[in-house]
């Protein structure tokens, strides 16, 4: 049985390309034994990043924008269905390689081109970074106002708390993702206790279920619905597009095939849908009981009276929103951006480098309201991700057969070279579905392209590039 998990894993001797200027140690390929991490592992990973605020919030802006609870758990669970099947699919050459995100990408775009497509993937998590390093810096400037009350008289405490969160982030990445290992198991099972604690208050002061489920959507029709539902879907998709691509920096640890498509369909839609539920019930509570919506829980646990379940809280919040910074947005990012220089960029100089564009990409603005967050940030960058994915699948399971010379992606004027390093049909592939997905936001009357990104980006660069590339 051992012997049939293993023929599906493919290995070389590193020290064949260690000269290389397209290798080092962060970006290199793991060896068989390293990839040992089970079904319950990949689970577990995915439990500890889908249990996050930006989970919540999602939940919470569909609310907040006029569905009932019903509708907005609908669109989230079958957003993530679908992102589940290209992630399934992206994670297959991870765990039969052992290579990282940039490193498959050389294989369609080319051992060069492949930046492009790296450093894409890489600013959208630049600013997911700076989104989750404001959310943290929100929740430690509510702890701080309980712990020193003057500080709440303190016109800068909201930007002063937002940088002392960034260092913290900016900590653990010059002492490395091991450092923060030990932190990783606690925060998951902090924020369902949190998110328990927002659900059981919202049950008790709103009168039970029934008022929370009974709040009625603000759709009149059907077509008012499908107008919001769409982009909505979108956007619950462009949540973890993201994690579609880069993740076999992940699934290159995994043991076998078996284990990263289980763990990622144990661990992903389920606690997504689970967790998106407490969002919508509390925020539809918020309804009751203020008379309006409120989609960002720092600000509902701001209301509190109670200083020490405040102070608990968002000492959770704390915790879990720096675990999940470090492990969805530092990691692929830092890879991408040694791919560029694999020689002179290193896990820790990518992840600082991901530090300062975060910040130089305002995440204040990005969570402005739920309509930026949503149809502006997701959809927006879903525009970008969605082409990629699909010349990826594409050359993966169409062109290649699933087959990789695994060596030559760490050459140059191999295999992967094309042309000075740069396939241009999976550019020109990547930059019609990018083309005709924005068209929308500049033609009215096709602006269903840009409510549908994601899904039109792949679909016109998987079809382009499979055209391209089988003809002579």
């Amino acid at each position: 049985m051992e012997n049939a998990k293993l023929s599906e894993l493919v290995e070389i001797d590193v020290s064949q390309i260690d000269h290389s200027p397209l290798i080092n140690a962060d970006i290199a390929p793991t060896k068989i034994s390293q990839r040992s991490w089970t079904t319950y592992n990949i689970a577990a990973l995915w439990i500890g990043m889908s249990v996050c605020i930006p989970t919540y919030m999602l939940a919470s802006g569909l609310i907040a924008g006029g569905m009932n609870w019903w509708q907005a758990i609908l669109t989230i669970a079958l957003g993530n269905l679908i992102v589940l099947v290209p992630m399934i699919l992206n994670a297959h050459a991870g765990t039969k390689y052992g290579i990282p995100f940039p490193v498959l990408a050389r294989a369609s775009f080319g051992t060069i081109g492949s930046n492009i497509p790296a450093l894409l993937r890489a600013i959208v998590a630049c600013g997911w970074f700076g989104i989750q390093t404001w959310i943290g810096g929100q929740a430690m400037n509510a702890m701080l106002n309980i712990l020193i009350p003057a500080w709440a008289n303190f016109s800068a405490g909201s930007w002063v708390s937002f940088a002392l969160f960034w260092l913290m982030n900016v900590y653990f990445i010059v002492k490395g993702t091991e450092s923060i290992r030990w932190l990783e198991s606690l925060a998951a099972p902090f924020l369902i206790l949190v998110g328990l604690g927002l659900f059981w208050w919202a049950y008790e002061r709103s009168g039970g279920l029934g008022p929370i489920l009974s709040q009625p959507s603000k759709f009149q029709s059907f077509g008012e619905f499908w107008k919001f539902f769409m982009p909505s879907l979108t956007g619950m998709v462009g949540f973890w597009a993201t994690l579609s691509l880069n993740i076999p920096d992940f699934s290159r640890y995994a043991k076998s095939q078996r284990a990263q498509m289980l763990g990622q369909a144990i661990g992903l839609p389920p606690t997504m849908t689970l967790y998106s539920f407490i969002g919508v019930a509390v925020t539809s509570a918020t309804i009751v009981i203020f008379g309006e919506a409120i989609w960002d829980p720092v600000v509902l646990l701001a209301k509190f009276q109670n200083p020490l379940i405040i102070l608990l809280s968002m000492i959770a919040l704390i915790i879990a929103t720096l675990t999940t910074n470090i492990a969805a947005n530092v990691v692929s990012p830092a890879n991408d951006f040694a791919n560029i220089i694999p020689k002179r960029i290193n896990f820790k100089t990518g992840g600082l480098i991901t530090a300062v564009i975060g910040v130089i990409m305002m995440p204040w603005k990005l969570l402005l309201d739920y309509g930026t967050y949503i149809f502006g940030w997701l959809v927006g960058y879903s525009s970008f991700l969605g082409p990629i994915a699909g010349v990826l699948i594409a050359d993966y399971f169409l062109i290649r057969k699933r087959n990789l010379n695994l060596k030559d992606l760490y050459l140059r004027n191999g295999e992967y070279e094309y042309k000075h390093g740069f396939n241009v049909k999976a550019i020109f592939a990547l930059t019609s579905g990018v083309i005709v997905a924005l068209i929308g936001l500049i033609v009215e009357d096709l602006r269903f392209l840009y409510d549908y990104a994601w899904f039109v980006g792949f679909v016109v660069a998987f079809f382009m590039y499979v055209l391209l590339m089988r003809r002579k």
